[in-house]
């Protein structure tokens, strides 16, 4: 999954979370992301694209990249 944002992903079905970790370092929590926007994501060729076009600013989202720090 080489991409230029994004680093890695993963989808949580039982809570529709889409967890993004970008190539900066930040790492997210979406909410109520429908599974079918996250497998279209997983298999979108741009994931940086897809992500600005789909996601973004479409779905409530938290930054829980200091939970992860240090």
């Amino acid at each position: 999954m080489p991409s230029y944002v994004v680093r890695f992903f993963r989808y949580a079905p039982d809570t529709r979370e889409l967890e993004v970790t970008f190539v900066s370092g930040r790492l997210y929590v979406y909410e109520d992301v429908p599974p079918e926007v996250a497998a279209a994501f997983r298999d979108a060729r741009s994931k940086g694209a897809f992500f600005n076009h789909v996601i973004r600013d479409r779905y409530v989202y938290r930054d829980i990249t200091n939970e992860y720090a240090g």
